[in-house]
């Protein structure tokens, strides 16, 4: 008879043979006899991205609120843009040229040009430009013209004349002037060929310029009005 007493007569318990294929952490779970899918989550069944989800969603956000945007002085639309090519000792230089109107809807409006290497830079140029040859527009109760106007800028020549209800009727970049300036109420026809949209958008400028009270004093009569004057 064998009297050894580390020998116990108490029987034990068969454990399940780890199944192969499974991961060492679902094997210690079946051998601990606990669920394998616990032991793959890590956290009691859930998912760690949930959990840290969870977590994030309760967490504040890292760094001050941001403020919102001021809204610009001024409203720009870029009229034409160029890549300028100048040849140097040192080969060619490439450099951009920029036009730009600009204006408040409310009156005011120019345009303005820049150039340089970068875009960006181009159009800061551009707008100072702009906001330095701006005109201030004397129009009537419904922001349309007074009456009608016709002007000429190197080969572009335009008429604008006011309508009653039709709305802004305008192409090219004498659309984009006259909105930005926020001329409603208008027809604006070209007469000329030229698809420069820098000298288009300065003959609206020039036309435009006629409502200005600073020039006031440069107004002409029309020949209609004068003739009506004469006879009486």
């Amino acid at each position: 008879m064998d009297t050894n007493p580390t020998q116990s007569n108490t029987p034990v318990e068969a454990k399940p043979a780890p199944l192969a294929g499974t991961a060492p952490a679902q094997q210690i779970a079946q051998a601990e006899g606990k669920n394998p899918q616990s032991a793959r989550s890590g956290f009691g069944g859930f998912s760690r991205g949930g959990a840290r989800g969870a977590a994030s969603g309760d967490r504040p956000r890292r760094g001050p609120a941001r403020e919102p945007r001021a809204k610009p002085e001024f409203d720009q639309k870029i009229i034409s843009i160029r890549r300028v090519t100048r040849v140097a000792a040192g080969g060619r230089r490439f450099t951009f040229s920029v036009a730009i109107a600009a204006g408040n809807r409310k009156g005011w409006v120019g345009v303005g040009t820049g150039k340089a290497g970068d875009t960006a830079i181009a159009i800061d140029k551009a707008m100072r430009s702009a906001k330095k040859h701006m005109i201030k527009l004397a129009l009537t109760k419904d922001m349309s013209v007074p009456y009608d106007v016709d002007a000429k800028y190197c080969s572009a020549r335009v008429s604008i004349r006011p309508n009653r209800s039709k709305g802004l009727v305008a192409g090219s970049s004498v659309r984009n002037v006259l909105e930005l300036a926020g001329v409603k109420n208008v027809t604006a026809k070209l007469f000329s060929g030229t698809k420069d949209h820098l000298n288009n958008a300065r003959a609206a400028i020039k036309a435009l310029s006629e409502f200005d009270p600073k020039n006031a004093h440069k107004r002409l009569v029309r020949p209609a009005r004068a003739a009506h004057v004469a006879k009486a």
